[in-house]
C-alpha cells in the first residue's frame, strides 16, 4: 500500500489491494484506513477460520465428551501456546515483508521450498477433506446430496478468487463466516446450560490433565500452513515492515483469541449436553450434540457451522498454499489463477472418490508434523542471528526466549504427528 502526494496538490494516489485510486487527499486517507483495517481483520479472521475445519469442530467435540470439563485446561494452555507462537511467527514474517519460503531461502538456499512442498502436498490433501466438510454441512443443512454440496461449495471459493478484487473478497467472506460461526455457537452454548462456573474452575484447577490431547490441540490450531495464512496475507495486503508491528501484534493475538472463543464456545455448547447425562454419538459428536441441545434447528445449525468452517477452511487452504509456491513478484492475477486451479482439482477428486484418500490423508499428516518444527526454527532462528533481514528493527528478547521454549514442544509434537502418521502407513 503506498501513499504518494504530489507537493501543494490536494490529490493523492493510493493503492488499495492493488487497485489504483485517485482521489482528494483526506477521502484518500481515509480509503486507506478503512482498507487497513479490512485488511488486518481479513488476515486475522483467515488465521482463525483456517484453523476452525470440520476437523476442529470433531476434534472438540469428541475431546469434550471424553474429558468434561477437565477439558477447559487443556484448551487455556493451548491457547497460550499458539498465542506464543503466532507472536514470533507474525512479526518475523510482518516485520521482514518476507513470505515464509522466501525468507527460508534466505536463511539456507533451498529450505523455503522444502517448507513450500510440505504446505503444498499437506494443503492439497486437507482441502478435499475441507470440500467434504462443506458437502456435509449442506447435506445436514438441506439433505442435499454432499457431492453436489461440495462441488457448488467450491465453485463459491472459485468465484471469490475470479472476482476483480479477489483479497478485499476474501478478508470480508472469512470475517462475515467467522461471525456467524461464533454467533450460531454462542446460541448452542447458551441453549445447552452448561456449568460454566466448573467448567472455569477446570481452566485453573483441572481433575484430569491429558497432555496428548493439549498437543493435539496445538498442532490442529496452528500447524501446517495454519501457522503461516494470516502473516503471509498481511504481507500481501501491503502491511510489513516495523512500522506495522503494532497491527501485526495485534492481528496474530486477536486471531488466536477468535479462534480460542470458537473452541470454548463449542466445548460449553457440547459439555452442557454431557453434563445433562446424555451419552453422545461417536461417530458424529458434534452434530448429536447440537441435535440434543437445540432438537431439529440445533442440527440445520450445525450443518451451517460445519458448511462455514468448510469453506473458509478451502479458502484459507487455497489461498496459503499457493503462497507457498509463488513469490512476491507473481501477479495477483497469476496467483488467483493458480489458486482456482488448484482448488479445481481437490473438487474433481473429491467428486470423484467421494471422501479424501486415506492414505494420502496420512501421509500428508505426517508432512503436516514437520511444517512447525522447521518453520518456526527457522523463525527463531532469523529473529536471533539474521536481524539484517529485519529491517534494522530490534526484537525483543523476551518473545525470543518464550519461543525457544515453545519450539521444544513443536519439536515433541512434530516427532508424535510424524511417528505416528509414518506408523500408520506400514499398519
Amino acid at each position: 500500500m503506498s501513499d504518494n502526494t504530489t507537493p501543494g496538490s490536494s490529490t493523492a494516489a493510493s493503492q488499495v489491494d492493488g487497485v489504483d485510486t485517485t482521489t482528494d487527499a483526506p477521502v484518500a486517507e481515509a480509503l486507506k484506513s478503512g482498507a487497513k483495517r479490512s485488511a488486518i481483520f481479513g488476515a486475522m479472521f483467515l488465521m482463525a477460520t483456517s484453523a476452525i475445519g470440520p476437523g476442529f469442530l470433531a476434534q472438540t467435540s469428541t475431546f469434550t465428551a471424553k474429558m468434561g470439563a477437565a477439558f477447559a485446561f487443556a484448551i487455556l494452555v493451548s491457547i497460550l501456546v499458539d498465542v506464543a507462537i503466532q507472536l514470533n511467527v507474525w512479526r518475523v514474517v510482518g516485520v521482514s515483508g518476507l513470505r515464509a519460503n522466501e525468507l527460508g531461502n534466505r536463511v539456507l538456499p533451498g529450505l523455503g521450498w522444502v517448507i513450500a512442498v510440505f504446505v503444498f502436498i499437506g494443503g492439497a490433501v486437507f482441502n478435499i477433506g475441507n470440500i467434504a466438510g462443506t458437502g456435509l454441512g449442506t447435506d445436514a443443512m438441506f439433505g442435499l446430496d454432499p457431492r453436489i454440496g461440495g462441488a457448488v461449495s467450491a465453485a463459491i471459493a472459485i468465484f471469490i478468487f475470479l472476482s476483480k478484487r479477489a483479497g478485499v473478497a476474501v478478508d470480508r467472506l472469512v470475517v462475515a463466516l467467522g461471525a456467524i460461526m461464533i454467533l450460531l455457537m454462542l446460541y448452542v452454548a447458551i441453549v445447552s446450560a452448561p456449568p460454566v462456573g466448573e467448567a472455569l474452575k477446570q481452566s485453573v484447577l483441572p481433575d484430569d490433565v491429558d497432555i496428548t490431547v493439549i498437543i493435539t490441540l496445538i498442532g490442529g490450531t496452528v500447524g501446517g500452513y495454519i501457522t503461516f495464512a494470516g502473516a503471509h496475507r498481511m504481507i500481501d495486503a501491503g502491511l510489513s515492515g516495523p512500522e506495522h508491528v503494532k497491527e501485526v501484534t495485534q492481528a496474530s493475538v486477536l486471531g488466536v483469541i477468535v479462534t480460542g472463543i470458537m473452541r470454548v464456545l463449542l466445548f460449553l455448547a457440547v459439555l452442557g449436553v454431557v453434563a445433562g447425562g446424555v451419552v453422545l454419538s461417536t461417530d458424529n459428536t458434534a452434530a448429536d450434540a447440537f441435535h440434543h441441545a437445540a432438537g431439529e434447528i440445533g442440527l440445520r445449525l450445525f450443518g451451517l457451522v460445519l458448511w462455514a468452517a468448510g469453506l473458509t477452511s478451502v479458502i484459507g487452504a487455497s489461498y496459503t498454499s499457493i503462497s507457498f509456491v509463488t513469490t512476491q513478484q507473481t501477479s495477483a492475477r497469476t496467483r488467483n489463477l493458480l489458486t482456482v486451479a488448484f482448488i479445481t482439482v481437490c473438487a474433481v477428486v473429491y467428486v470423484l472418490l467421494n471422501q479424501a484418500p486415506q492414505a494420502l490423508l496420512i501421509f500428508a499428516g505426517a508432512f503436516n508434523g514437520l511444517i512447525l518444527p522447521i518453520g518456526f526454527a527457522m523463525v527463531l532462528w532469523v529473529a536471533t542471528f539474521r536481524t539484517d533481514l529485519l529491517r534494522g528493527y530490534k526484537y525483543p528478547k523476551w518473545l525470543i526466549v518464550i519461543g525457544v521454549l515453545v519450539w521444544l514442544l513443536t519439536l515433541y509434537l512434530g516427532y508424535d504427528v510424524f511417528s505416528t502418521n509414518i506408523g500408520k502407513l506400514f499398519n
